[in-house]
């Protein structure tokens, strides 16, 4: 015997989970939506741990026009999430992304920049003497050039998610702090879920929005998914260097990245292909000093003096198959949503995928469609090619 029902589960309350939820409940009102969240403090949550990026410069089509939906979106994000007359502010910062790119890249970037900018999108692309007048604490020599774009920036993830979340209540969305221990189906159609309270709840829709945990909880369901939880470690530093202006984000081919920060701080991280796989949230001052600081300091020659301040480690939901997110009803269980495998790249696209998923499961046109993210490719083992991943 069931002891609730709904019409909607949503499993995670991270981002994409409220997203979802508030877009449910703004073109539904009468729906009984439930957000399930293990962590209700959010403490280990990727959202909160990220760095908040958000940029338009990506290879793929769709993947751009996200983007520029959430570049539309957050000039008026603020207004549009006041509740009871209280406005949040989610601290955006327009400081710009910065891809450095060396001669072997060139032409790969020349493509992705056309592609860009035939979408609408504002991005240019920079000679190493503009590079140099623009940041001249960066040494050019190793490179061909960068592409810039100056509407992407940052934004406080914690903030960003907690808009969400309180609109998503205010429209009539519940949340509860549990832990669902299994998906449940019957004759190949969801029908609800099972908590480590033992309880059982049905619902003929469920969606698995959990993130660097979809993979656990779609097991249970005997769903396998291509996605892996890893630890992504960012670490807080302070130089001696007076910057006259912020820093964009500035990423390198080989995958090191790093930006100022408000109270003086500069961010800077890494993505290894060999980063450690497993929910370990430890970070490693060694690795700083080992590993990243030897790159910094050869990008930033001012670099080689410098305080390591703090760091931490989130976790990345990284789709093996081909570093895209998954997205739509798993074939084989009808009811089943999948929400997940965005790669380090889920924050910036919670609008968009909110709104799309939304859509999906009320049965309606999608605004833009994204079937090219569906997991039928998953099944099939088609991956989709993206050159804009970090």
């Amino acid at each position: 015997m069931t002891d609730h029902s709904y019409d909607v589960f949503i499993v995670g309350g991270g981002v994409m989970g409220c997203s979802i939820a508030y877009h449910l409940m703004k073109a539904d009102p009468k729906l009984k939506v439930l957000v399930i969240e293990k962590d209700p403090s959010y403490q280990y949550a990727s959202t909160t741990l990220s760095m908040g990026g958000v940029r338009i410069q990506f290879s793929l089509k769709e993947n751009v026009l996200i983007s520029l939906y959430t570049q539309h979106l957050l000039r008026h994000f603020e207004e549009e999430m006041v509740v009871e007359g209280e406005k949040p502010d989610i601290g955006f910062r327009r400081e710009g992304y910065l891809f450095l790119i060396d001669p072997k890249g060139e032409e790969r970037a020349r493509s992705s920049l056309a592609l860009q900018k035939e979408l609408g999108a504002e991005v240019e692309w920079w000679s190493p003497n503009q590079i140099k007048n623009e940041f001249p604490m960066l040494d050019v020599t190793p490179w061909a050039g960068g592409t810039f774009g100056p509407q992407d920036g940052y934004l406080d993830g914690y903030a960003f998610l907690m808009a969400y979340r309180e609109k998503a209540r205010s429209l009539g969305a519940l949340f509860m702090n549990a832990t669902v221990s299994a998906l449940e189906k019957h004759r190949g159609k969801i029908t609800g879920v099972a908590l480590s309270s033992n309880e059982r709840w049905e619902a003929p829709v469920v969606v698995n929005a959990a993130g660097a945990w979809a993979a656990e909880i779609a097991e249970t369901a005997g769903v396998k998914l291509p996605v892996e939880p890893v630890k992504r470690q960012v670490f807080a530093f302070k130089s001696s260097v007076v910057f006259e202006k912020p820093l964009p984000l500035v990423i390198l081919p080989s995958g090191l990245y790093f930006r100022t920060e408000t109270g003086g701080l500069l961010l800077v991280g890494h993505s290894f292909d060999d980063d450690p796989v497993g929910f370990d949230f430890t970070w490693d001052r060694k690795r700083f000093q080992d590993v990243l600081w030897p790159e910094l300091a050869e990008v930033v020659p001012a670099f080689d003096s410098l305080k390591l301040v703090r760091g931490w480690a989130g976790l990345y939901d990284v789709n093996r198959l081909d570093g895209n997110s998954i997205l739509g009803q798993w074939p084989d269980v009808k009811g089943l949503y999948i929400v997940c495998g965005f790669s380090g790249h889920g924050l910036q696209q919670a609008p968009a995928v909110g709104r799309y998923l939304s859509e999906l499961i009320l049965e309606k046109e999608p605004s833009l469609d994204l079937s090219i993210f569906g997991p039928e490719r998953v099944l099939e083992g088609r991956p989709l090619s993206e050159a804009g991943l970090v």
